[in-house]
């Protein structure tokens, strides 16, 4: 009996339960690709999502150290670096005590070294910008000297160093005489009796006397008996107890 050639059978095994074998190999082969081929699409990388998230995240927490080996500190929430209060310091006292200045006028005076004209006090103030009620005249005037109460006869003497410029009777305030004392200050002397130590062009030293207290000023007659005494600093008259000592 002859027997069938290899191919015949190979043939013959195909058209039967062969067929099915080899249909399953294939879509067992295609399946495994299949799933091969959509598992690396959809793998997700390193690192993505899940526990390799949640490090990356804890990593950007943590405190960085610079290149020095400090520890840069936490951000707030405001975004600034924190930084520990300060307490503030409160400025040093630079108060040394009270300490008032002197007026110009108690400056000048202060080395003027003007002399009282005569002894006794003060009755009527300076006044030039204040009216102040005059006795003598019944009415509200201004007043450009100071008032010294004294005896009838008592000395007065120049209050500084100078030269008489000027001795006169004036029809309201009197026997006057004016002492000029230089930079542009004068010292006038009022309600002088009629008899005078001095003429013009006399040079005085302070304590000069130049005459004594009269009762020569008709607009003062009112008053107690007094020498009327006032200086004037560039033609302006000024208060003379700013320069008296």
């Amino acid at each position: 009996m002859k027997q069938k050639p290899s191919q015949h059978k190979l043939g013959d095994f195909l058209e039967g339960k062969g067929f099915y074998i080899v249909l399953f190999l294939c879509v067992a082969a295609i399946g495994i690709s299949g799933y091969f081929l959509f598992s690396g699409l959809f793998a997700q990388p390193e690192g993505f999502g899940g526990e390799n998230t949640s490090a990356v995240s804890g990593q950007a927490e943590m405190p960085q150290e610079d290149a020095a080996g400090q520890t840069d500190p936490a951000p707030q929430e405001d975004g600034t670096a924190g930084t520990s209060p300060q307490e503030d310091t409160p400025a040093a006292s630079t108060d040394t005590g009270d300490t008032q200045e002197d007026s110009p006028d108690e400056e000048a005076a202060a080395s003027s070294g003007y002399v009282w004209p005569v002894e006794g006090s003060v009755d009527r103030d300076f006044s030039l910008e204040v009216f102040a009620y005059d006795e003598t005249m019944g009415d509200w005037r201004t007043h450009e000297g100071i008032d010294i109460n004294a005896q009838l006869g008592a000395p007065v003497s120049a209050c500084a160093k100078g030269t008489v410029t000027d001795v006169t009777t004036d029809d309201m305030m009197g026997v006057t005489v004016t002492v000029d004392h230089g930079s542009g200050m004068e010292s006038i002397y009022s309600n002088l009796a009629e008899s005078v130590n001095v003429q013009v062009g006399s040079a005085v030293e302070a304590g000069t006397v130049l005459g004594t207290v009269g009762t020569s000023a008709i607009s003062e007659s009112a008053s107690p008996s007094h020498l009327h005494f006032a200086l004037r600093e560039y033609g302006v008259m000024i208060d003379p107890l700013n320069y008296l000592h």
